[in-house]
This record gives structure tokens, sequence and C-alpha cells, in this order.
């Protein structure tokens, strides 16, 4: 597929009383599973955020860079770059094959909450993104609809992915990270998604 899908992805400020009147058709079958799936692990990851400071959604409580915060920025980033690469193909996002030891390190700051970010920012953030990203799956025109993966070396040269493809590694990615999410609220103080 060469050509790119026009889909109007752009941010907007409307309420979520003008949302329910846009144009925009309610997903149904296939999609409506989708959005489903994907929203319950947002909400498992977003669940492990309640009810906390700033400072402790910035808190590393393993030996990894990982912190509530970080977890919520990086998932975000993932989501917005692959419902650009459903949108424009692997120009929308980086050639990692090309990628310097800076690009890396900046590329680490996503998995922190920085100076002068807060909790309630990064949320924010990511609510804007699944609006957009849910919009565009009821919108596209084709699931089976495929794309080149960018260049990476974890990727297969050659490769395609279909936006059905790309939708359930994003679903795959928010509750592998909604697990890690789980594990530092836990050591923060002792809260638990789940039992």
């Amino acid at each position: 597929m060469s050509e790119s899908l026009t889909v109007d992805t752009s941010t907007s400020n409307e309420s979520a009383v003008d949302e329910a009147a846009t144009d925009v058709p309610a997903a149904t079958g296939e999609r409506a599973d989708l959005l489903v799936s994907l929203a319950k692990q947002r909400h498992f990851l977003r669940f492990t955020t309640r009810d906390l400071t700033d400072e402790q959604a910035g808190l590393r409580t393993t030996v990894s860079e990982l912190c509530l915060g970080g977890l919520i920025k990086h998932v975000t980033s993932v989501e917005r770059a692959w419902a650009g690469f459903i949108v424009d193909g692997p120009s929308a996002m980086p050639d990692f094959t090309s990628w310097t030891e800076a690009d890396f390190a900046r590329r680490a700051d996503e998995f922190r909450l920085l100076p002068g970010e807060t909790l309630a920012g990064v949320l924010a953030d990511y609510d804007e993104v699944a609006r957009r990203t849910d919009e565009l799956v009821a919108t596209l025109p084709d699931l089976g609809a495929t794309r080149p993966l960018p260049r990476a070396p974890w990727f297969e040269a050659g490769a395609e992915w279909s936006a059905r493809r790309v939708l359930m590694h994003v679903i795959a990615e928010t509750a592998q990270h909604a697990g890690h999410a789980d594990i530092i609220r836990e050591s923060i103080d002792g809260a638990k998604s789940m039992g």
C-alpha cells in the first residue's frame, strides 16, 4: 500500500459532550472488539496511578529506569507512533538503524517523569492519544491494509503489518506495561490492581 490514508487525527480541545456530537461512527464488530480490549488494558495501566502524587509517579522502585509516570509517557508515545504508522506508513516512525547513542539517551527520557512534568499532564496526553486512536480505528477504511515496517534491528527486513496487527501489538504492549506498572505500584505502597 503506497498511498496515505486520509484520516483526521488532529488534536482537539472539544469537551466530551462536543465529541459525542461529531460524525465519528461507533465501532462495531471486530473494531469494537479491538477497542474494548485496548480500553481494558489502558484502564489497568491508568489504575496503577490512582491517588499518587507526582513525586510517587516518578519513583523508581526497581533496578530499571521505569516509573509509573514514565510508563504512561512511553505507552502514549508508542500508541501515537503506531497510529501514525497506520496512517502514513514507516515515514511516521524513526529509522532505528541510524540511531546514535544520543538518540537512545533522549528516548530513555520517555521512561522518566522529568522535572516540570506532572502525572495529570501525562495522563491527559494519554487520554488525547487514546481518543485519536479510537477515532482512527472507527473510521479506518480497511483493517487489513498493510504497510512496510520501519527499519529497525528487531523487525524482519521487508516485513509488512496490517492495521489489525498493529492494533494487536499496541494492545499487547499496553498489557505488558500494565503488568510492569502493577509491580512498581505495589513496591510504592502495597496497592494492587487486582486481588
